[in-house]
């Protein structure tokens, strides 16, 4: 463990570490689920992350696993962890001090999910080699920059029960927010004693709206520090992210398809499967392939939503992906 996380050594002397024991998950939020360790306000966490599928997609994995796989076993969450003093009402901050991936990734067309799920039938998948350090590579002619983030971060809910991971909610969850890297601090409601927060669903990589339902889906070292902000009174997350330099998949500039439409999502669709169409055509590639590449690196933003009655989304790909930058 020593070896994966880089601190500052006065930084590491300030600090309260505690090491999340690898073999302790859950499957739903739940919060009477009991806490794993305890912290204080200005703790840090080490955790050692699983991959979002907990082992049923590995490097050697074909796509006919992706018709197999359990889904009470998806989404394995790191929690709860019990943060000392968080109270309802108050928020838990929760500070991404180190993140980076393990040496391979996947992505994946699932059959029944995707913004595009009537036009992908057919399972496909994507294994990355994500050794070769800050990049991969989706194949020579087109490299990857890699921004590692977690998908799921979240406290234990308002409500009684048994909640499932996916969708997110106002405890947080699965909200695939690609910003809160490292650097990055994240507000979360506080509702029950506690908080009871958990962790899971790395990703290596992922465009703004995650198109096809995966990022780069990999294992992660990850470091958090938490402390509280009393009475807060926050009714859903809030993320703060750190000073954004230039991004160098800037410097060669973007093309931009865009949806227009009365409804956000259809125009989101139409958005896509036009970036899906032009990125096949252009690089050759199968429209499947060039549909996983948008959910990688594709942002979409919503650039009007004012002039009704329709609005415009734009699906944003980021031109020094590609060797020819054109």
């Amino acid at each position: 463990m020593a070896n994966i996380f880089k601190f500052d050594h006065l930084l590491l002397m300030s600090m309260t570490l505690h090491i999340f024991p690898e073999d302790r998950v859950h499957f739903y939020w739940d919060r009477e689920l009991e806490p794993v360790i305890r912290v204080s306000p200005g703790d840090t966490v080490h955790y050692e992350l699983r991959e979002v599928s907990d082992g049923q997609i590995n490097p050697a994995s074909t796509p006919e696993a992706l018709r197999e796989i359990d889904w009470g076993r998806v989404y394995p969450l790191a929690g709860p962890v019990y943060v000392e003093g968080a109270e309802a009402g108050d928020a838990l901050e929760v500070e991404v001090l180190d993140i980076h991936p393990g040496p391979w990734g996947w992505s994946a067309i699932i059959p029944g999910f995707g913004l595009l799920e009537e036009e992908f039938r057919e399972p496909k998948l994507k294994i990355w080699d994500l050794s070769q350090g800050d990049h991969t590579y989706f194949r020579e002619d087109i490299r990857i920059p890699l921004n590692p983030f977690c998908g799921t971060m979240g406290v234990a809910p308002r409500e009684s029960g048994k909640h499932p991971v996916m969708p997110p909610g106002k405890h947080g969850g699965n909200m695939d927010i690609k910003h809160l890297v490292r650097g990055s601090k994240l507000l979360l409601p506080v509702w029950v004693d506690g908080a009871l927060f958990s962790v899971g669903d790395p990703h290596a990589a992922q465009g703004d709206g995650e198109v096809c339902v995966t990022g780069i889906e990999a294992p992660m070292h990850l470091s958090l520090r938490f402390d509280i902000r009393k009475g807060m009174h926050l009714d859903a997350p809030q993320y703060i992210t750190p000073p954004r330099n230039k991004w160098r998949d800037e410097e060669a500039g973007y093309h931009s398809t865009i949806g227009i439409g009365p409804d956000l999502l259809e125009a989101s669709r139409d958005a896509v499967r036009r970036m899906v169409n032009l990125i096949a055509d252009r690089w050759k590639m199968e429209r499947w392939e060039a549909y996983i590449l948008c959910s990688v690196v594709v942002d979409l933003k919503i650039s009007e939503v004012v002039d009704k009655p329709n609005w415009i989304v734009s699906a944003h790909l980021p031109l020094s992906i590609f060797q020819d930058n054109k």
